[in-house]
C-alpha cells in the first residue's frame, strides 16, 4: 500500500512487490547472486528503471574516499540492498544506513530472501541534505 507520507512510496511499492513475485517463485536457499539476476528481470518487466552493481563514491569530510558497489539503484533515488540469509540483523541494517549515507541518497530498501516469508525494511537516510538547497554546507 502506498503511504504517500513516505519520499518515494510509488518506488519502493513497486520495489517491493517486485521482490515478492521473484521470492514466491523461487522460495528461499539461494545465493544471492541468484536474487539479483531474477529480480533485474522482474523488475526489466515492471518497467523500473535501475542499473546493477553501480560503483558509487564514498565520501568522508567531502573528500573522496573509495567506493563501494550498489546491489541495485532504482530510479535513480533508491538504494536496494539485497541479502539471503536466515534472519536480517542489526549488522545488515547498520550496513543499509551507512550506504546510503556514503551515497548520499535519502531513501533505502534492505530486502532479505534467505528467510521463510520474505524480509524487508524500508530506510530512511536522516542525515540526509537536499543538494539543491543553496546550502553551502552541502559541497563536494
Amino acid at each position: 500500500m502506498i503511504k504517500e507520507e513516505y519520499k518515494y512510496s510509488a518506488v519502493t511499492e513497486k520495489i517491493i512487490g517486485c521482490c515478492m513475485r521473484v521470492h514466491s517463485a523461487l522460495g528461499n536457499g539461494f545465493q544471492e547472486v541468484i536474487y539479483q539476476r531474477a529480480l533485474q528481470i522482474e523488475m526489466d518487466d515492471s518497467g523500473l528503471s535501475f542499473s546493477r552493481e553501480q560503483e558509487m563514491p564514498v565520501y568522508y569530510k567531502n573528500q573522496h574516499i573509495g567506493t563501494r558497489r550498489v546491489d541495485f539503484l532504482v530510479e535513480d533515488v533508491v538504494s536496494l540492498e539485497l541479502k539471503a540469509v536466515t534472519t536480517l540483523e542489526e549488522a545488515h541494517l547498520a550496513q543499509a544506513i551507512n550506504y546510503l549515507e556514503a551515497y548520499e541518497l535519502e531513501v533505502g530498501l534492505l530486502v532479505n530472501f534467505g528467510a521463510k516469508s520474505l524480509q524487508y525494511k524500508r530506510l530512511v537516510n536522516r542525515k540526509f541534505k537536499q543538494k539543491n538547497q543553496g546550502n553551502p554546507d552541502v559541497n563536494r
